[in-house]
Formats: C-alpha cells, sequence, structure tokens
C-alpha cells in the first residue's frame, strides 16, 4: 500500500489537509498527517494559546517529522504545503522518502526572488521587529490577499475561520525575506547537489505569498543534482490551491506523479 505523509504549512494544521486526506483514503492510499510539535490540538486551542506557536523550532519540527517518517515500515511519499514544502525538502535531503511534492513551497536558503506580492503577504509579520519573539497571525482582510485572492471575501472567511492560526514570528524573519542575508547556514539550508528521492514543485500562477518565480528559482537550485527535480504550474490558483475549488486536479497531479518516479 502506498503512504503519503502531508505537511501542512505556517498559519494553518493538519486540519488543512482534510479533503486530501479523504480523497487519498478513497484511492486506497494510506494517509499520514503530522501535526507540528505541539499542534496536535484543534485550531482553537491553538487560536486561545499561541505560546506553544511561538516558541517552536525548525530544527525539532524536523526531527519531530523525521521520528514520524522513520517509524513507516517503508519510505514514504512526502508532500509539503507552503513552509510544509521547506521541510518537505529538508526531510528529502536527509535521505527521507521514496518522493516529494511541494505545493506552493516556501523558499529554502540560497533562493533570492522575493517578488512585490510575497513581501505585501509577509508585511503583518515583518511590519513590528517586536514579532520575532511572537506568535503572528493574519488579519481576515490579510488572509485573503496572502491565502485565498481566488475567492471571495465571503468564501475567504470561512477558510480563516475554520483553518487560519498564527505562526512563529521568528521563523518569518529569519527563513523569510532576510534568510539570504545572514553569515552561514540557517536551519532551511540544504545541499543541492545531492543526491535524493525525486522531487516535484507545484506552482499556482495566482499565488502572492509564494509565486510561481519563487517556487521555479527553487527548484532551478537543484539543477546539479543528479536526482530527479520538475517542476509543474496550475493556472488561476493561489496559495489556498489545497482547498479551493478544484484542488482534486492538485492532489491527483501530485500523488501521480510522486507514484510514477517514486524510488
Amino acid at each position: 500500500m502506498t503512504t503519503v505523509v502531508l505537511v501542512h504549512g505556517l498559519w494553518v494544521t493538519p486540519r488543512s489537509w482534510e479533503n486530501w486526506i479523504a480523497h487519498y483514503e478513497a484511492k486506497g492510499v494510506r494517509v499520514v498527517a503530522p501535526a507540528y510539535p505541539g499542534f496536535e490540538v484543534e485550531v482553537e486551542s491553538l487560536r486561545e494559546n499561541p505560546d506553544i506557536i511561538a516558541r517552536l523550532t525548525v530544527p525539532e519540527t524536523v526531527d519531530h517529522l523525521a521520528s514520524v517518517i522513520q517509524a513507516e515500515p517503508t519510505p514514504p511519499i512526502i508532500m509539503g504545503h507552503s513552509f510544509g514544502g521547506v521541510l518537505t525538502q529538508l526531510l528529502l535531503a536527509k535521505g527521507l522518502g521514496s518522493a516529494g511534492a511541494v505545493i506552493n513551497s516556501a523558499p529554502t536558503e540560497g533562493v533570492r526572488v522575493n517578488p512585490l506580492s510575497q513581501a505585501r503577504s509577509l508585511f503583518p509579520a515583518l511590519k513590528n521587529p517586536a514579532n520575532r519573539h511572537r506568535a503572528v497571525g493574519f488579519t481576515p482582510e490579510e488572509f485573503h490577499y496572502a491565502f485565498t485572492n481566488t475567492l471571495t471575501e465571503e468564501q475567504s472567511r470561512e477558510v480563516w475561520e475554520r483553518y487560519a492560526i498564527a505562526a512563529p514570528g521568528h521563523w518569518v524573519w529569519e527563513y523569510g525575506l532576510f534568510a539570504n542575508f545572514k553569515p552561514g547556514h540557517q536551519d532551511t539550508w540544504v545541499d543541492y547537489d545531492a543526491d535524493r528521492a525525486p522531487l516535484l514543485f507545484i506552482g499556482g500562477e495566482k499565488d502572492h505569498i509564494m509565486p510561481p518565480s519563487v517556487n521555479k528559482s527553487n527548484a532551478k537550485h537543484y539543477k546539479n543534482s543528479p536526482a530527479l527535480t520538475e517542476y509543474h504550474e496550475f493556472a488561476g490558483r493561489d496559495h489556498w490551491t489545497c482547498g479551493a475549488p478544484g484542488w482534486e486536479a492538485v492532489a491527483d497531479y501530485a500523488l501521480d506523479w510522486a507514484i510514477k518516479h517514486a524510488r
């Protein structure tokens, strides 16, 4: 049986994968959707007590996800959305997984493409240096621009109410627009030239927070790797591509590609 591990991104929890889980399970696929450490509670609880969000680090999150994957009897397919795409790349770099797919991925270290819409999307977290030490959320209006810009205001509000939480402010500061201005390697650095499982990048044409140019640049960084790396773009899709109408096409493409190329 094929196993898929789904890694969620920032500002959401594993609940964001609920449609994909049911869709894949209906195809006979076993699905594991782990939370970040401490995120195992419901969205509503994290909103009430975001302290665990503010304290979370990338290394402990990678170690936690690695332990989940290593507990599987056979290497699973790993899929990540947004910052979950960064975590997926870090996990593949550790030699984990049979194949990977990253959807609207945040960039790993060294990707220097920073479109204006990305800066505007991240501005709520970056506008105050004190946010480095806080859990920072989006207002419904900010979420609409960054995540759900192809939806109506009413549709976006429904998504925000069901899924949105805060994100660790220091993740946005340390690994966002300013990551490449620091000396030495950061927690999101990968060896782009190393071998690893095949990796698919999926971009959304209308994505504001992680536009196609970011994902294309990230994929090109692997050009010297002996491992397969491909990029595919879906027209008209925003950052909420895993939940916006038509998400099934994205889910099916990612799964079919990963099964075809899994090693």
